[in-house]
């Protein structure tokens, strides 16, 4: 963790802790890195917020100035800046989103030449360079300094990509997708009509300020009313840069990242497609997935909370599937980041080729009841490791024994550490998380 840069990019309000000047910084500092011995090709992408507009234009001021040409793949998602940087030879990419966040948020998330984020030593370069403790950069002049180019082109080789992946056709099934009002909005119909598929979407019309709101993967309860009321087979919803995807069965009932990855491993497995037997959690995961797991006979590895950490465990350890609860899947042999849209094409090729409904092939999977509470304090890791919190967190482990869980960890972003507390009944959950969180109040850690 940076001081800019987190386990997802530069996030934060915009032009207020993200501000325009920063991407203008960020834009220089990397066409000159890049540029150092040839003219450096950046592409850059970006959701639907009003602010983008704004830093899309400043990060091409910036590379421009250093002598890198921009390449705008204009409103795309963020696994399309990823692919399109890896086959296209570009040297990074940079897309322009925060994610599930709030319209009024934004965010820069830098992709490597081979299309994974950006290494935490580059990150630290830039902002070295934003607080002036790298001199300053030289500025392009006369011919070299950089084009910016229109690359609509490439977002479209992006769609026709997903197309190209599927191997069902999707035809006579009813689809319902959330859109989000963010950056699916201007791909993922377009790859369902094609596939064949009736397709039925909601939250399509972005206004700059309405990505997220009470719509996508954060608010499923829209796809939810939505699927029932039209009687549709399936339903998919994503978040602001459709990165993540989270399903609605045919009954209205939600199929989380999950259960995503249990339907999907399972197939895979049946099909030989699973390397290593073995699917990438985080620490997040339901204990029903690794129940259900078990019974099937699949391996598992878990990791810290973050898609990041996910795709690293799956390049060190050669597994072909990961993902977190939140709906950020990863199947690496198409894909070096959670893709929203691809996840729903897989899951769609599992019902198709298995003609079951996904109510169906998500059953095997019983979610246990979970509650997270942030508890705000002083000092996280004293918190943490204070000897009677600690204790407390022992004997809720021990009384859960194996008919449930408790995570208790530090906020990678925020002064709180997270309670997470998974047992057979709300009740239980409820009072399990009290007693870790009454305990850190007593020892007069809360803030």
């Amino acid at each position: 963790m940076g001081k800019y840069f987190g386990t997802d990019g530069f996030r934060g309000e915009a032009n207020v802790k993200l501000k325009v000047e920063h991407a203008f910084q960020v834009g220089r500092f990397l066409g000159w890195y890049y540029g150092q011995d040839y003219k450096a090709r950046i592409v850059i992408g970006k959701d639907t917020r009003r602010s983008s507009y704004m830093f899309e234009y400043a990060l091409a001021a910036g590379l421009t100035a250093s002598g890198a040409d921009a390449f705008l793949l204009h409103v795309t998602t963020t696994p399309s800046v990823s692919y399109v940087v890896r086959t296209e030879d570009f040297d990074c990419g940079i897309m322009i989103s925060a994610s599930h966040n709030p319209y009024y948020d934004n965010g820069l998330k830098i992709i490597s030449g081979s299309g994974k984020k950006i290494e935490a030593s580059v990150e630290q370069q830039i902002e070295d360079y934003i607080d002036g403790k790298i001199g300053e950069l030289p500025l392009a002049t006369g011919e070299k300094i950089g084009r910016t180019v229109d690359y609509i082109a490439g977002r479209n080789r992006y769609i026709g990509h997903l197309i190209s992946l599927a191997t069902r056709s999707f035809k006579n099934t009813k689809v319902g997708l959330d859109c989000s009002n963010g950056s699916a909005s201007s791909i993922a119909k377009s790859v369902f009509d094609a596939l064949g598929a009736r397709t039925y979407v909601i939250h399509n019309e972005p206004d700059g300020t309405n990505i997220n709101r009470d719509c996508g993967s954060t608010h499923i309860e829209a796809l939810q009313r939505f699927v029932r009321e039209k009687g549709l087979d399936v339903g998919f919803a994503y978040d602001g840069d459709a990165d993540r995807c989270i399903a609605v069965d045919e009954n209205g009932c939600v199929v989380d990242g999950d259960r995503i990855m249990y339907v999907c491993g399972k197939y895979m497995k049946e099909e030989g497609q699973l390397l290593n037997n073995t699917i990438v959690t985080t620490v997040m995961s339901n204990l029903g997935l690794y129940k259900a797991l078990d019974k099937a006979g699949i391996a598992y590895e878990k990791t810290a909370v973050g898609d990041k950490y996910v795709y690293e465990n799956m390049c060190a350890n050669g597994h072909c599937l990961g993902g977190e609860q939140s709906g950020h899947i990863i199947f690496s042999k198409h894909a070096t980041t959670g893709d929203g849209i691809l996840t729903s094409l897989k899951v769609m090729e599992v019902m198709m080729d298995k003609k079951m409904s996904l109510g169906a092939l998500a059953s095997e999977v019983k979610i246990y009841p979970q509650l997270l509470e942030n508890v705000r304090v002083q000092d996280k890791k004293a918190a943490r490791e204070n000897p009677k919190v600690m204790a407390a967190v022992e004997h809720v482990a021990e009384v859960l024994g194996d008919d449930g869980r408790i995570l208790v960890r530090e906020s990678g972003t925020e002064p709180v550490v997270r309670v997470m507390v998974e047992a057979e009944s709300d009740e239980l959950c409820r009072k399990y998380v009290d007693e870790v969180a009454d305990t850190i109040k007593a020892e007069g850690l809360a803030d």
